[in-house]
């Protein structure tokens, strides 16, 4: 029996149909995958994140950029969306459209049910790729918990993270802190949640 693949398209054809189109789609080494839009929750938690990551970053020579921002990987052909790029520097893009980030120093990610194993594995796998890379931030969006993963000298990634309402992260990459009671203001969690 042959296996059937799946037909693969160039990040040229991509790029092309992602800039005419009305929808965003990640690009994965030729594969196209559609992305589903967020909750309430979702974009609370985001919404919140930026609006402190930017007001700390208003006056500095960093750009935030919430989810339209396109970042590409270069080593491993991916294309995404992450809900929240920082570049602290000159911000470097993949042409003159300047729609394609480069250089991140720092993303931050709003767990989903349906991405986070994604969000955790492959994904940060292919983050972990850029050099300019410093900071990924997964933020819990069904409980109060924010986990951030640093860079370190010798090229190890360390863990620290965040409970609670009085809990902290300091991304040290881009001087800025998140408060877990300013990130997860107004946001309603579920019974059960965690």
């Amino acid at each position: 029996m042959i296996a059937s693949l799946k037909p693969t398209i160039t990040a040229a054809d991509y790029l092309a149909a992602e800039r005419a189109g009305k929808t965003k789609h990640e690009y994965v080494a030729g594969q196209v995958y559609a992305m589903a839009g967020a909750s309430e929750r979702h974009n609370l938690v985001s919404g919140n994140t930026f609006a402190s990551l930017h007001a700390q970053l208003r006056r500095r020579s960093c750009n935030i950029y919430p989810s339209d921002m396109r970042v590409k990987t270069r080593a491993m052909s991916l294309y995404t969306y992450p809900d929240l790029s920082i570049v602290c520097g000159v911000p470097q893009f993949e042409d003159e459209r300047r729609d394609t980030l480069l250089n991140p120093t720092a993303i931050v990610e709003v767990l989903s049910p349906t991405t986070e194993n994604y969000d955790r594995g492959r994904k940060f796998q292919h983050y972990r790729t850029m050099p300019s890379l410093v900071e990924y931030v997964l933020v819990a969006q069904d409980a109060m918990h924010i986990e951030q993963y640093t860079r370190q000298a010798d090229g190890r990634w360390v863990l620290t993270e965040a409970d609670g309402p009085e809990g902290v992260i300091e991304l040290t990459a881009i001087g800025c802190t998140l408060r877990l009671d300013e990130v997860y203001e107004k946001v309603e969690f579920a019974e059960g949640d965690v």
